[in-house]
């Protein structure tokens, strides 16, 4: 049984080799992410070794632009790596001359001005905390709250209490952007966005075929959710940030909010963060881990990430492989319950989706193996894939890069061909995919959806039952 839900690896030096990229790949990994918070150096060499295997696999990658935003971050480090001892007292200041064991620097002035004392200081994704003692203007002094706390360079910082003044793209974001553009990114993910603003902005500056992936990780976007929503292409929920922003107790009841509602508009939605976070250094996963994955399956995730634990894990492949079969046996039982899972979809004010949810009642019946869905922009194919249907859907566009988009898309097998020029080329094009696919027989059926005229349609207004073989 192949998964329908998909899987995005972090690029990162555990698996920058082409045998380890070939590997993982093959294991079951759909999509790459580019964290372009770090050193982002060698990418383009990483990247050209993606498409290369692309072409031998035989199967479309979706590589993802994963813009830093403003999130605050401590400065260099000497040597990388500095313990801290807990009740230390430890200052973050405006030195820019690289941390030790008494200090680091803050690149953020604008955080001298509102911090008081008693505000917590957290560090690296919140596993590090410092109360504050008092400050003046250029330096803050806190004491270490945590055990064996261990900082290294670039690590994200979070202050309570303070929001951020964040609602235009960085200079440093829009030079990612244009790297991403140049390298052939699919994807760009916005960091720290607070309503829908940052996605306009990044709308003028990328291709049409290029996809937006808004982060959600504090208050204010959840605030904002709606207009996110309506404006992005995809929602990734980033537990790590959200979590320290809103608490921990919090994050599993608007992890299952976040994921309906996406269902619910046909908007694809990325669970992400310490999923499989053990495997960064075990063989191993742990029950909950397994739990947490099979949780974000079992609510109707698109996709699920991996971080740390592909970028520069022990044991990337393993962290993979367990996932792979995480989602295989949840979608298994999915199948089995299908009246349990099926997605609400808000479809009365489109005639479009109405058309589209007409695919997905033909797809329930047992002699339907496929749905074709011919999408040039990727919009049929979107919503298709929203729909949850129970059979295999086969996407196909005329540009690479659309179909590339849409292999981060639940269910989807993404295919690029030439655009049919008319009913009878559109026929045979479905043939000659059909004939390739040994999991489709004679006499079966195949729903086929397209837009019409080709090429120049702009919605879904066309569906045909072919029986394989006439």
């Amino acid at each position: 049984m192949e998964k329908k839900a998909k899987i995005i690896a972090t690029l990162g030096p555990a698996i920058s080799s082409t045998s380890q990229l070939k590997k993982i790949i093959e294991l079951g990994v759909d999509a790459f992410r580019i964290n372009f918070s770090h050193n982002t150096k060698n990418i383009k060499n990483v990247v050209s070794k993606i498409r290369n295997l692309e072409k031998k696999t035989k199967k479309r990658i979706a590589i993802i632009a994963d813009l830093q935003g403003i999130k605050l971050r401590i400065g260099k480090i000497k040597n990388n790596l500095i313990k801290i001892k807990k009740n230390q007292n430890f200052i973050f200041d405006l030195n820019k001359k690289e941390g030790n064991s008494s200090r680091v620097s803050i690149p953020h002035s604008f955080i001298f001005k509102k911090i008081k004392k008693n505000n917590i200081v957290l560090v690296d994704d919140g596993k590090y905390a410092f109360k504050v003692l008092r400050k003046n203007k250029k330096s803050i002094i806190t004491k270490c709250l945590s055990q064996n706390c261990y900082l290294s360079s670039n690590k994200s910082l979070h202050v309570s209490n303070i929001s951020l003044p964040f609602n235009n793209l960085t200079s440093k974001d829009k030079k990612d952007i244009k790297v991403a553009k140049k390298i052939g990114c699919n994807w760009i993910a916005l960091s720290y966005l607070q309503n829908a603003k940052l996605i306009h902005q990044t709308r003028k500056l990328i291709s049409k075929d290029m996809g937006i992936i808004s982060k959600i990780e504090n208050k204010s976007a959840l605030k904002n959710i709606n207009e996110i929503i309506q404006a992005t292409d995809a929602i990734m929920i980033a537990r790590g940030d959200l979590a320290i922003d809103v608490g921990h107790s919090e994050v599993p009841k608007i992890q299952l909010g976040l994921i309906k509602k996406c269902n619910q508009f046909s908007k694809s939605v990325i669970v992400a963060t310490q999923m499989l976070e053990s495997m960064i250094e075990n063989y191993t996963a742990t029950r909950a881990e397994i739990n947490d994955i099979a949780t974000a399956i079992f609510q109707g995730a698109d996709t699920v990430m991996l971080s740390a634990e592909s970028a520069v894990g022990r044991y990337p492949l393993q962290a993979v492989k367990t996932m792979t079969k995480t989602i295989v046996s949840t979608e298994k039982y999915k199948k089995e319950h299908i009246e349990d899972f099926k997605n609400k979809i808000d479809a009365k004010k489109d005639p479009i989706k109405s058309i589209v949810l007409s695919v997905k009642d033909l797809a329930y019946n047992p002699s339907i193996k496929a749905i074709i869905a011919f999408s040039n922009s990727g919009k049929t194919a979107k919503l298709v894939s929203a729909m949850r249907p129970r059979v295999k859907i086969i996407t196909i566009s005329p540009n690479i890069n659309v179909s590339r988009q849409m292999s981060l898309l639940w269910g989807v097998q993404s295919l690029n061909s030439r655009d049919a020029n008319g009913w009878r080329d559109m026929m045979n094009i479905s043939r000659e995919i059909i004939k390739k696919d040994r999991s489709i027989k004679k006499n079966d059926f195949v729903v086929i959806t397209a837009g019409l005229p080709f090429g120049n349609a702009g919605m879904t207004n066309m569906i045909r039952l072919y029986k394989v073989g006439t």
